[in-house]
């Protein structure tokens, strides 16, 4: 069966287009980087003709039996100035690399600001977070190259060597107007294998990066101290080696196809060179022969001819580079281009925030990319200033993807949803989170102290006092006092030595003192007590009042008994509102809410002993 053609793929942008915008990117951000790139031009291009015409010099002042001052004048003062250009040189690359290191840390700070404000719905696709990664990996220096940095560095060099070009060639063709053409026809073949390799490797580039990722996930769950004991316990320890194995088999079935190609361009240069070099060399051969030149130019000429083939090859490398290079470059610009679905910023937040605000949920739907049906249809309800407004529902009903949406990480496909009357979509998107202190269903803490984590701040703009109050409303008082170091104990023991691990119903509790902390005008709740015991859960509910005064708050639970803290009730099935009511209301009204809290609370009956 004939495989199918793997169709071509265009590049976000064009080697032209990517060169300006790498040069407009080192003028802003590192215009001394640029300017030492410069200046070493003409250092390297007066270093290459004396390393040319050196050995020459001595072998003419040997043949014309010149005196020893007037040898070691001419020698020496060559050698001086060599020495001097040679220093410059090394100083100029060493202060270059400091202005590189800094213009990399500013183009990796980009691509992590892109990854934490791009918009939610567009960072949680795949493909997207594939393209951050290989974003990432442009901004980083690989076998000497570097993307965000490399198309202006390759182009002074190109320069540079075209100058060199020039120069040698119109030296070389004193000897033969043959030499010239000989020495700059052939590259082009190798130009065209190079080619050929870098479109391959950009067109496949997506498996190794998705190779990539999971390899480094099992890495980091393996040395994950979180997951130790599930890995002993449960024997997993084998399961991860066979994954890993079998993905590292994978990855090097295309590292092995990547050593292929990139080896058979290779022999095509290699065929190219012998067959270039050999023609000239027999050409300046059989002058020297002939006694057309003497041995002092056959000398300049021979290195000449060798240095004329580096330039010649030189400028078919880096114009491959900056080609290849733009690839690479298109990875990180595609990144950074993607839309942030920003509000029209029309509306201003700080009216919203002093007071319980309403939400009207206005006709909305939403479908996840891909699937044939909406996860919410037609969604109609209004939550009124203050209220608390439970939604419950069994696995799949749609709860957490209106919570998203409701917070603005997802954009619903149809419908509006309105805030005191307003359009989410006027709001600039980083203000309309402030109107939000949310604790949702994946907890995840860093590496930082309980009173930064509650806070959000690092440094002495904290409220300590008001950490202390969040922190005992949400129900970890009493952990604080078992800590010598109260509020400033730090998280994660991999990190710190005197680090300490919260179990998962701290860690709930510790998130939700920092959406008290927030004090936003919206609580949300999405499964706040899921792993909390029954007693701690009991005791938050009992706070429950405490925490959402004058706040408008929507929680959600599978836990029905929690819903009689609540105003009212949605029971959401298949994306829709099925019923609505207070607590005693549909539990009265022997529907589908009332079933499910029947079937849950059975467990918690005592029953008789036989």
């Amino acid at each position: 069966m004939q495989k199918a053609k793997q169709p071509k793929v265009k590049p976000y942008r064009s080697a032209w287009s990517n060169s300006l915008w790498s040069f407009r990117e080192i003028f802003k951000d590192a215009p001394g980087y640029f300017l030492l790139m410069v200046a070493e031009i003409p250092l390297n291009v007066c270093l290459a003709y004396m390393g040319v015409y050196l050995p020459a010099l001595v072998v003419s002042e040997i043949a014309n039996r010149a005196s020893l001052s007037h040898a070691t004048l001419r020698v020496g003062g060559l050698l001086l100035v060599m020495l001097t250009a040679k220093v410059l040189q090394i100083f100029i690359s060493k202060i270059s690399l400091a202005y590189l290191a800094n213009y990399r840390l500013l183009k990796s700070m980009e691509v992590e600001r892109k990854s934490m404000n791009c918009f939610f719905q567009t960072y949680e696709r795949k493909e997207i977070r594939d393209l951050g990664e290989r974003a990432a990996i442009a901004t980083q220096m690989w076998d000497g190259v570097q993307p965000v940095a490399d198309v202006p560095r390759r182009s002074l060099k190109l320069v540079e060597n075209v100058i060199c070009y020039l120069l040698f060639g119109s030296v070389l063709s004193f000897v033969s107007p043959l030499l010239v053409p000989i020495l700059t026809i052939a590259p082009a073949v190798n130009w065209f294998c190079a080619r050929a390799y870098r479109n391959w490797e950009y067109a496949h580039r997506a498996h190794w990066t998705d190779l990539d990722r999971k390899l480094r996930y099992i890495q980091g769950q393996t040395a994950d101290f979180k997951a130790a004991k599930d890995i002993r316990i449960c024997g997993c320890a084998g399961w991860f080696k066979a994954v890993y194995t079998d993905l590292c088999g994978k990855r090097a079935l295309w590292d092995r196809k990547l050593i292929r190609r990139s080896f058979l361009s290779r022999i095509a240069d290699l065929f190219v060179i012998l067959l270039r070099d050999g023609a000239a060399y027999a050409l300046l051969i059989r002058m020297t022969l002939s006694g057309a030149i003497p041995a002092d130019q056959f000398l300049l000429y021979f290195s000449a001819i060798s240095m004329f083939a580096s330039f010649i090859g030189n400028i078919m490398n880096e114009w491959n580079g900056i080609r290849s290079t733009s690839l690479s470059l298109c990875d990180f610009r595609q990144y950074l281009d993607l839309p942030e679905q920003d509000g029209t910023g029309e509306e201003a937040v700080e009216r919203h925030l002093r007071t319980a605000p309403e939400i009207v949920f206005d006709h909305v739907s939403f479908r996840y990319e891909g699937a044939e049906t909406d996860t919410l249809a037609d969604l109609n309800f209004t939550i009124r200033p203050g209220e608390k407004l439970a939604l419950v529902g069994l696995n799949g009903a749609g709860k957490t993807t209106l919570v998203k949406l409701l917070c603005g990480l997802y954009l619903p496909a149809k419908g509006d949803i309105r805030i005191n009357g307003v359009s989410f979509r006027k709001f600039l998107r980083k203000d309309y989170y402030r109107l939000f202190s949310p604790v949702f269903q994946d907890v995840q803490t860093g590496f930082f102290s309980l009173a930064e984590t509650v806070s959000g701040q690092i440094g002495r703009d904290m409220d300590l006092e008001r950490v202390r109050q969040c922190m005992a409303l949400a129900g970890l008082e009493e952990k604080l006092n078992s800590l010598p170091q109260g509020i400033h104990s730090r998280l994660d023991k991999q990190i710190y030595a005197d680090g300490i691990e919260l179990s998962g119903g701290e860690t709930q509790k510790l998130m939700l003192a920092r959406a008290l902390y927030k004090d936003a005008p919206i609580l949300v709740l999405d499964e706040p007590t899921a792993a909390l015991d029954p007693i701690a859960e009991n005791q938050i509910y009992l706070q429950y009042l405490e925490m959402t005064k004058s706040r408008t708050s929507l929680f959600i639970s599978h836990r029905l008994a929690s819903t009689r803290f609540c105003d009212r009730i949605l029971y959401l099935k298949d994306g829709r509102i099925a019923e609505e009511g207070t607590h005693a209301g549909l539990i009265a009204s022997g529907g589908e809410y009332a079933a499910l809290y029947e079937t849950q609370s059975c467990w918690y009956k005592r029953e008789k002993k036989f």
